[in-house]
């Protein structure tokens, strides 16, 4: 995904930014091959009523209202319904970021600028002295979306937000009923297993074995099994938290 150039609207004030993702997908790629010859797999957009190969230029969206009956859209169409926040992310409120279920979160961004601003500066040193997030709304590629800027020590992070009806949550809430004794014991095993997030020690373990397994195969090795630990079923909870907190 190439830089994106958007602008922040703060009240009055604008603040030009360049977006960039912050995730990149770590996956090992492969490609779909024919069993038979190892020749790659192509996927061809094909009409089954024309009998013929279809060229992206020649392909619209349709809706389907009824079976097989369709309300057509041309990209020239979709782009007039475009909403106004289109190239800017509109702040609309600030609010403390423990009010949102991380359940919402969808993607974060980076959002820099290209030279020294003293309108970004501002807001970033704004949004450390408040200890608040600002929600916002913006257009990225052809969907709409509510988003929360954050301030992080190398800049702000936007992360866009998944909207109500997308997440599907109970609505009713769970009985919490539990024995003493259990969750004494349960409490203990958090309070001595409890630590700081520290990414860097967090491995892909299985994208970790198929390099491995890559290079057995280029090296003519066999490909082995993970190592798999056996764990010790227990069905009684009392026993089982006890044996737990035992277990170093």
């Amino acid at each position: 995904m190439p830089n994106i150039h958007n602008t922040i609207s703060f009240g009055l004030v604008s603040i030009p930014v360049v977006m960039n993702p912050i995730i990149r997908n770590n996956d090992t790629s492969f490609n779909q091959l024919h069993k038979k010859c190892l020749n790659r797999i192509e996927y061809i957009k094909y009409c089954d009523h024309c009998k013929m190969e279809v060229k992206e230029k020649d392909i619209i969206k349709g809706y389907e209202y009824e079976k097989n009956k369709y309300l057509t859209f041309p990209k020239e169409e979709l782009n007039k319904l475009k909403p106004e926040a289109e190239h800017e992310i509109e702040i609309i409120s600030f609010i403390d970021i423990k009010e949102i279920d991380p359940a919402y979160f969808e993607k974060s961004y980076i959002l820099n600028t290209e030279k020294t601003s003293k309108a970004y500066n501002l807001f970033c040193e704004a949004l450390r002295k408040v200890k608040k997030v600002a929600l916002a709304k913006t257009v990225i590629g052809s969907k709409f979306y509510y988003c929360i800027l954050r301030f992080n020590n190398v800049g702000i992070i936007m992360t866009t937000l998944f909207f109500q009806e997308e997440v599907v949550l109970p609505e009713e809430k769970i009985d919490l009923k539990v024995n003493e004794k259990e969750l004494d014991l349960a409490i203990k095993l958090i309070e001595e297993r409890s630590g700081k997030f520290e990414p860097a020690k967090y491995q892909d373990e299985y994208q970790d074995n198929i390099r491995k397994a890559i290079s057995d195969k280029l090296n003519g090795k066999e490909v082995k099994s993970a190592k798999k630990h056996k764990k010790e079923k227990i069905n009684d909870l009392l026993v089982a938290l006890e044996k737990s907190l035992k277990k170093k």
